[in-house]
């Protein structure tokens, strides 16, 4: 049953025994089911406004599921830091849908969400009817992974609400000159929890020790092989204007090799722009009602 912010929380235990924790949107709508996949460190709260949005104020009402990975959020953490990779996190994805008995659904995938979809691909592509790719291709910039590292490694401890919001700011601002103080406070109390101790992030601090040993001076592996495996599949593009971490070459490469590819930029925002900002959540409506309607009249 949905609370009275808009979802219900679902858990559910993982193919190692983990449980997990996702949030439904939307519960018994009809249409493609909308899979919500978040960032490295983010989770499933990051999506709040989005999925309300595409839940219960557009014509085709649909059924979101955000996730929560493995150390985020609700979620249990993983004692073993080898976990918390792509793979696994993939097939925790899959066990989720599973158990929820979803065999298709349109995916969006924020940043590290992104590159889950591209392993989905590759375990299971008919799962995929349409992908929404927010700030992530094939290629990760070495200088945009360095500056995420760089700003988790020195991340502030703020004692009040305020300090927490004015640390992000501080952090964040040059790259989003779009947010308002109402977007700014939001992402606060989608990314931290309120502790004794002040706003802590909501995941395990192990997850930056993942980064550890990159060689930032070096080109990161890429993806071709596996987005060139989705290029049957609908896809739309969002980049942030001021990303460091998707490259206007790559998009331009994505798009070549997509040729049915849609793109949106979005203005005001670096890695990864919020998708409830400005016109966002329209074009992403338009975008899977688009799609859903051509496959329901061939």
């Amino acid at each position: 049953m949905a609370s009275d912010e808009g979802f219900s929380d679902f858990f559910y235990v993982a193919p190692d025994g983990l449980k997990l924790h996702a949030r439904i949107y939307g519960e018994g709508n009809s249409g493609w089911p909308v899979v919500c996949l978040p960032g490295l460190t983010r989770n499933a709260r990051d999506f709040h406004k989005l999925a309300l949005y595409l839940s219960s104020k557009t014509k085709s009402r649909r059924k979101l599921i955000a996730f929560d990975y493995r150390g985020r959020g609700q979620s249990d953490h993983d004692s073993d830091i080898g976990h918390y990779n792509v793979g696994v996190e993939a097939g925790d994805v899959l066990a989720g849908l599973s158990a929820l008995g979803i065999e298709q659904a349109a995916f969006i995938g924020t940043s590290r969400g992104g590159l889950i979809i591209h392993v989905l691909g590759a375990l299971k592509p008919a799962a995929l009817k349409a992908i929404v790719l927010n700030d992530i291709g094939p290629v990760i910039e070495a200088e945009g992974l360095a500056h995420i590292r760089s700003y988790l490694d020195r991340a502030p401890k703020p004692k009040t609400f305020t300090e927490a919001v004015d640390a992000q700011r501080r952090v964040h601002g040059a790259d989003f000159p779009a947010l308002t103080d109402a977007d700014w406070a939001r992402m606060v109390r989608a990314i931290c929890r309120q502790t004794e101790a002040g706003w802590v992030p909501d995941f395990d601090p192990a997850l930056i020790d993942t980064l550890a040993g990159i060689d930032f001076g070096k080109p990161l592996p890429d993806l071709w092989p596996q987005f060139d495996a989705l290029t049957a599949i609908p896809l739309l593009a969002i980049r942030g204007a001021n990303s460091k971490l998707l490259s206007t070459a790559t998009l331009k490469e994505m798009q070549e090799r997509h040729p049915g590819m849609q793109s949106i930029t979005a203005e005001g925002q670096g890695h990864a722009p919020f998708l409830e900002i400005g016109d966002l959540p329209e074009k992403i409506a338009v975008f899977l009602d688009r799609e859903e309607n051509q496959v329901t009249q061939k």
